[in-house]
């Protein structure tokens, strides 16, 4: 059986609670009878101090009678709840609050030994076996011209002492379960805050290793754990997108590999068997070759892509003039402008106008806006390329006026292989990488690029670059 966080953590709650309840019933339970037994020792020590220096002092300096002491000592015997004793050294019972006074018969304490405290003031037991019980018994010693003439000996029963310890360590054992009860809310707020949220992830994480990305779960936190599952649900919700979209890649690139060569082979085989006559070869190989045109953008697109997944874009940078760069890629276009009855507009900033950046792959993201816009734009319609020039950047600006792009798919041009489905039916050659390839060449300058675009009106794509100062 896997042992979970939450059942290590249970499972340290009750050793918690254990440890608790033996602490108190061991270390607490000594603790609290010790201090209480010496709190006792010596509130009865200072006691029998004082009856030492006064009664039991005036009794054997024969300044006050046994009759005279007796009441007073009594009185002070229930107040304590204790036994006061006058003995002598040799062990005599001289008076005791626990009988009547008795003169005529003797009471000795047999083997009576005042060392017996051995340094301290007090002892614990049966009092030389005069008791059937523990007691705690207090010396005090009386003494006269520099002579130890007897004792005062208190004794309070232990088990008064021990009651008192356990009426205490009862208190100790409540405490201790309400807050171990308390303590339940740590477990609670653990459980609801931690463990459950964790287990979604961990739930979660499963599904993704077995392939299930599109799986859904939810956290409602604001802290880290909540960071933590809104960051894995992305990170599959991205994942699971890139793998759509090499699918949706892989069925373009199929099928945008599979229709030219099933014409080339269809051509080549009616070729062969005569179907085409000689006399119509060029015209078929003109088709021919427009097939392997399409093959090659393709091919050079996906060789440049893995370029750029495999070493990033790696610039060449120099300063050059990103106007003269418009006027002769938009001079490359004119046959297909011609063509479809498309004009090129230029307004420009200035005859110079110096940029630092990577020329060749400046002319490559040129190329691809002005291609696609003269591919979306609609007949006897005009296509216009502006520059200007803003805090020190140079906005590129590339408009049409064609069919635009929807809304839901604005977000969506840049990425890798995509395709609007309203360009599907105009851009049959495309792959769906020439944007993805634009920005990442536009990144790669630590540059923007963004788009503005109405379905049915046209789009504007507008990048940027650092401006050089001429004098520089």
């Amino acid at each position: 059986m896997r042992k979970t966080l939450y059942l290590k953590f249970l499972l340290g709650y009750l050793i918690f609670g254990c440890f608790g309840f033996l602490v108190v019933a061991t270390f607490v339970s000594s603790m609290t009878l010790e201090h209480l037994k010496r709190e006792k020792a010596e509130a009865l020590y200072k006691e029998a101090t004082l009856i030492a220096n006064t009664y039991a002092s005036d009794l054997y300096n024969s300044e006050a009678s046994l009759e005279a002491v007796k009441p007073q000592l009594d009185a002070l015997s229930t107040y304590f709840s204790a036994e006061i004793w006058i003995i002598n050294p040799s062990g005599r019972m001289i008076m005791t609050t626990n009988a009547p006074l008795d003169v005529e018969h003797e009471t000795v304490v047999e083997n009576f030994d005042p060392t017996v405290t051995a340094g301290s003031y007090y002892t614990v037991g049966s009092f030389f076996d005069w008791f059937g019980e523990d007691m705690l018994s207090v010396f005090s010693p009386i003494t006269s011209n520099y002579k130890v003439r007897g004792y005062v000996v208190i004794h309070a029963a232990m088990a008064s002492i021990r009651a008192s310890s356990e009426s205490l360590l009862n208190i100790s054992y409540i405490m201790l379960v309400i807050f171990f009860l308390l303590s339940l809310i740590i477990l609670i707020f653990f459980t609801e805050m931690v463990y459950i949220p964790l287990r979604k992830i961990t739930i979660a994480t499963e599904q993704y290793a077995a392939g299930n990305l599109h799986y859904e779960f939810q956290v409602d936190s604001e802290d880290e754990m909540g960071y933590l599952a809104a960051s894995l649900s992305y990170m599959a919700n991205e994942i699971a997108r890139g793998e759509d979209n090499q699918k949706k890649f892989i069925a373009n690139v199929s099928h945008d590999f599979r229709s030219p060569l099933t014409s080339v082979k269809g051509y080549l085989e009616a070729m062969q068997d005569g179907t085409i006559p000689p006399e119509l070869y060029d015209k078929y190989l003109g088709i021919l070759l427009n097939e392997t045109d399409r093959l090659i953008k393709l091919t050079n697109s996906l060789l440049t892509l893995n370029n750029l997944n495999m070493k990033g874009v790696v610039l060449e940078k120099s300063v050059f003039d990103i106007n003269q760069v418009i006027r002769s890629t938009a001079s490359s276009f004119e046959g297909t402008c011609r063509q479809k009855k498309v004009g090129i507009d230029l307004v420009l900033t200035g005859e110079n106008l110096p940029v630092l950046a990577d020329k060749s792959k400046i002319e490559q993201v040129l190329y691809n806006l002005l291609d696609n816009a003269i591919k979306f734009s609609h007949a006897d319609s005009s296509i216009l390329i502006e520059t200007s020039e803003k805090h020190g950047k140079v906005f590129v600006s590339v408009k049409d006026h064609g069919i635009g792009i929807p809304r839901d798919s604005l977000k969506l041009i840049f990425d890798r292989f995509y395709k609007t489905d309203l360009s599907r039916g105009k851009d049959k050659k495309g792959t769906g990488l020439g944007l993805s390839i634009t920005k990442e060449i536009i990144q790669a300058h630590n540059e923007n690029i963004n788009v503005i675009s109405t379905e049915g009106v046209g789009s504007e794509f507008i990048f940027s670059l650092p401006v050089v100062d001429e004098e520089d």
